[in-house]
């Protein structure tokens, strides 16, 4: 077993025991699908609770050679967990920790971001696509979490790509014990371009 397996079953195991929102195996291998095959420069998390998404995702990145994560988590110590998990994996190098409310720091990220991972409460999916925006590039994979069971809480922000872009909703059967049955919705961002 590698160091990362073992550090992804400990977050696995505690996860599950202490009711840590997490995406489990079935949606995690469903995202880094989409990793794989966008081959981002920077991922960016909303929602990093104590790091199993991220673990995922930096296991890819690292295998690819290429690209970083900024996630982003409002609870101090759950954030302190993840990085100790993320650096404990040997991750540590390609992943950028934030601390605070996830529409106030995507503002003050500069780069131009090629993924989107919207795993944090649901009623702020909106608001945390709307801030971080202008910084998507044309062609951008945006994965939004729980879009089965939070669907009244986020149906402002799924009205909105699903009017606009390309997006497809795809439904899980899970082991988790809070939920049996979720979906994820892939969207890919385009530019829209306005004639002046």
């Amino acid at each position: 077993m590698t160091i990362f397996d073992e550090v992804l079953q400990e977050v696995d195991k505690r996860c599950r025991e202490e009711g840590i929102p997490m995406l489990g195996p079935e949606k995690a291998e469903f995202l880094t699908t989409f990793v794989e095959k966008a081959r981002p420069s920077l991922i960016v998390e909303c929602g990093t609770a104590i790091g199993y998404s991220g673990l995922w995702m930096l296991e890819k990145l690292k295998a690819a050679g290429k690209g970083r994560l900024i996630t982003v988590e409002i609870d101090p110590d759950r954030a302190r967990d993840a990085q100790a998990h993320f650096d404990r994996a040997g991750f540590g190098d390609l992943v950028d920790s934030r601390i605070g409310n996830a529409i106030d720091v995507l503002q003050t990220i500069t780069a131009p971001v090629d993924f989107l991972l919207l795993d944090n409460n649901f009623s702020n999916y909106f608001p945390c696509f709307q801030a971080i925006e202008p910084r998507l590039v044309d062609g951008a994979t945006v994965v939004a979490d729980n879009v089965g069971i939070g669907a009244d809480s986020m149906a402002d922000y799924l009205e909105h790509v699903r009017s606009r872009y390309d997006c497809q909703t795809c439904w899980f059967d899970t082991e988790l014990p809070w939920v049996k049955r979720d979906a994820m919705e892939v969207t890919i961002y385009k530019k829209i371009v306005r004639n002046t």
